[in-house]
Order: C-alpha cells, then structure tokens, then sequence
C-alpha cells in the first residue's frame, strides 16, 4: 500500500512539475541541472520518427517492455555487443524494431551534454513520448537510471504469447507487478502489429488435428484465415480499428473473444482481469488512461540500476 501511494504522489507531483525522489534512488526532474533540455531533446526527436511512421510508437514501447522483463530497465536490449549474444538477438527480439530513434535521441543528446543521460533513461521517455504522439496518455518518467553492462540472449525468458494466465501472472509477479498491471499493459496491444506465423497453430491446428483454438471467436479465425495462409509471414494489425490510435478499444475485442494472441484470450480466464476488461467495454475505457500510466511508472522501476552501478554509455549499443 506505501509502495502505491507513493506511486500516486509521484504522478501528481509530476503534473505540477514538482521533483520527488523514489526510494529507489530516481527522481523527476532529475537532470535540472546538469542537462536542463534533456527531456525536450528527447520529445523533440521522438516526435519527429513517429510523426512520420506512428507504427513506431508500438515498437518503441514493446522494446521498452522487452527491456524492462530482462536485467530490468537498464538498457540491456540496446547492446550489440558481443555480437549475435546480447538480448537483442534472442529469438523475442528479432522483431523488437526503433533502435534508430534511440541512438538519435542519444546523439543529440550526447552534442547538447556529453556523458550525463543514460540510455536506459532514453528509452524510458522515449517509449513515453511515443505513445504521447499517437494519442495516448501522459506519464511521469522518474529519472536517473543507469545502463547495465552485461546482456545476454541466453537470459531472454519474456511473457510469451502463447501462455496461459497463470504463467503471465508468475512472469508479472515476479517482477514486482500484480495482476492489475498485466491487463493494464496488455491493453497496449490496441496499438500492436505482429506477424502471421504467431498465430497460425492457433488457427490451423491448435491440437495438431487441423482445428482452431475453440477459445477464439469463429469468425474471427475465418478472417485470420484469410489474411494469413498457412505459408504466410505478413504483419498482422492485433486491433484494425485502432492500431494507429491509442485507445481502450482492445478489451471490446477481446471481450468478443478476438484477441490475437493466446495470451491475450487467456485473460477472460481470470475473475480480476476479466473484470477489468468489462469494465472498460462497458465505460468506454474511462479507468484505462489513468490505469496505463500508474502501470508504466511502475513497470519503469523494475530492477533499476542506481548510484554507482552501471554506467553511462556514450553510444547505446555499445558499453564504455
């Protein structure tokens, strides 16, 4: 309960644009002093990749999360090095795409204060920033992350979307975030764009005698069908009505039993989250926005490194 209150005072406390320490050692307005336009810089670039490709705001805040669940929101995804071993190259990653808007916000930041904002910070508002330009909420972003040294691809162990709710419950917990936040931050699949070859046991031969997944709506699997063959890898759009539009839009179709992934249809199997997702049908997501910022501020914090762990990468795919 402290924990959340505190969550709660950090959020107000951003929108007065007061400066507020985190127990765990981040703080708004963190570089004040010593890299007053950092933010700016930050929304600036942002706006100027996703004004022109808005799908980039999916990608920007998956690589967030995907950063986040691995070592925690240190940057580790960004890291090249040594090649085809780092999390980047793991199997989850292939497709975790952005990386381009992060190192030009890092150089344009490295120009205005050399060596002051992390990469692990970067990413954070970026993911923030993005999701701004396509309508979506506001959040505070606590600041002061350091970037983590080390990242592997043997460690990559995400949510899969292919899991069922006890197993993302276990993944979310572990941690440190609850149920709540899970159903929350699926909710950003209203913006997600996946590809064909995720789904296609689900909808060709989910028992391995040529069926569908009975969990899906039959005329959903009818369209899948016809937009994804069974030799097919095209993209797939996880909400066609919103996919360029954050909005709460994805729970009506999972509430119709649409959800593209596993584990987004394994969510009406929970009392907690499928409450949740009736909830926002029948409000027209009046919690979500709200709800989605409290989630991302606490996703933020995840395994953080401070003080004087890690360091300050000068270029983000590539330790000091």
């Amino acid at each position: 309960m402290a924990i959340k209150n505190l969550l709660v005072l950090v959020i107000l406390l951003g929108v007065l644009g007061v400066s507020v320490a985190h127990p765990k050692g981040l703080y708004l307005n963190y570089y004040k002093y010593r890299c007053p336009d950092a933010e700016a810089i930050v929304r600036r670039v942002t706006v100027q990749y996703v004004s022109h490709e808005p799908s980039l705001a999916a990608a920007l805040l998956r690589m967030h999360f995907h950063d986040c669940f691995v070592r925690g929101c240190d940057g580790s995804i960004l890291l090249k090095y040594p090649y085809n071993e780092t999390e980047r190259y793991a199997a989850p990653n292939l497709s975790v795409r952005g990386y381009e808007v992060v190192d030009a916000v890092k150089s344009a930041l490295e120009r205005k204060c050399p060596g002051v904002v992390s990469c692990a910070d970067v990413l954070s508002l970026v993911a923030r920033d993005a999701v701004i330009v396509i309508n979506g909420p506001w959040w505070p972003v606590p600041l002061g992350r350091r970037d983590g040294r080390i990242s592997r691809k043997s460690e990559v162990n995400l949510p899969s979307p292919l899991a069922g709710i006890a197993a993302l419950k276990k993944k979310f917990f572990d941690k440190g975030l609850n149920t709540k936040d899970l159903v929350v931050l699926s909710g950003a699949h209203t913006i997600g764009i996946s590809h064909c070859s995720v789904i296609h046991q689900g909808i060709y031969n989910f028992t391995g005698k040529a069926d569908s997944d009975s969990s899906m709506n039959p005329r959903y699997v009818r369209a899948l069908k016809r937009r994804c063959n069974p030799a097919d890898n095209r993209t797939i759009v996880m909400d066609p009505r919103s996919v360029k539009k954050f909005d709460s839009h994805y729970f009506n179709m999972v509430a119709q039993r649409k959800g593209l992934f596993k584990s987004d249809r394994t969510l009406l199997d929970d009392p907690e989250t499928k409450s949740y997702i009736y909830t926002q049908v029948a409000t027209a997501g009046s919690s979500f926005n709200k709800d989605f910022a409290h989630s991302m501020v606490k996703l933020g914090f995840v395994e953080i490194l401070t003080g004087n762990k890690g360091e300050i990468r000068k270029r983000c795919a590539f330790v000091n």
